[in-house]
């Protein structure tokens, strides 16, 4: 303190501070937070793994729904037999139906031979299974020319995983063409 400042208060006089700041952290505070990091991460990772497969289930049954949708109206318009089938090859320049029952390599929409429109694989998919559906004709009363039958969209993750059959959905699609979940 000055001499200015014991003059005007005497008896007070601040001791200096005996022991240093310390900055940083010990090994033990590093470990503990290492620690809790590591049991927060554990718990997070699986289920932002689940949420991701589930966006993706959920943005190929849209997908899919959507084009079905789309053949049915375009079919109705067009006054035209409109087809949505399975395609192995959907960046060749005129994609052709291929047989199978595997849709996760993507699929085309043609009126005859003209190419309405063409969903490429999905990067992400872990499988679309039809059953024994190759492709599905709508007439142009709106009408599906395919038995009724379902799709299972499959997660891209190992299936013996517990979340697998969890995640994985099904799309109804009727006679009249109407897609449901199931």
């Amino acid at each position: 303190m000055t001499a200015a400042l014991r003059r005007r208060h005497p008896g007070r006089v601040r001791p200096l501070a005996t022991s240093p700041k310390i900055a940083g952290f010990s090994l033990v505070e590093l470990l503990i937070t290492m620690l809790v990091v590591a049991i927060v991460t554990a718990f997070g990772v699986p289920s932002f793994r689940d949420y991701a497969a589930n966006a993706a289930i959920r943005a190929q049954v849209s997908g899919f729904s959507g084009a079905v949708r789309l053949a049915r109206s375009e079919a109705m318009k067009r006054g035209r037999i409109v087809t949505l089938c399975r395609t192995d090859d959907a960046t060749a320049t005129a994609p052709a139906c291929a047989a199978g029952d595997d849709w996760s390599g993507g699929w085309v929409m043609r009126q005859g031979d003209t190419v309405i429109q063409v969903q490429a694989a999905w990067p992400n998919s872990g499988g679309i299974e039809s059953g024994d559906i190759e492709s599905i004709r709508f007439l142009p009363t709106g009408t599906a020319q395919v038995a009724a039958g379902s799709f299972v969209f499959r997660p891209n993750i190992p299936e013996t995983d517990p979340a697998y059959a969890r995640l994985s959905r099904s799309v109804c699609i009727s006679a009249n063409g109407v897609t449901r979940n199931c």
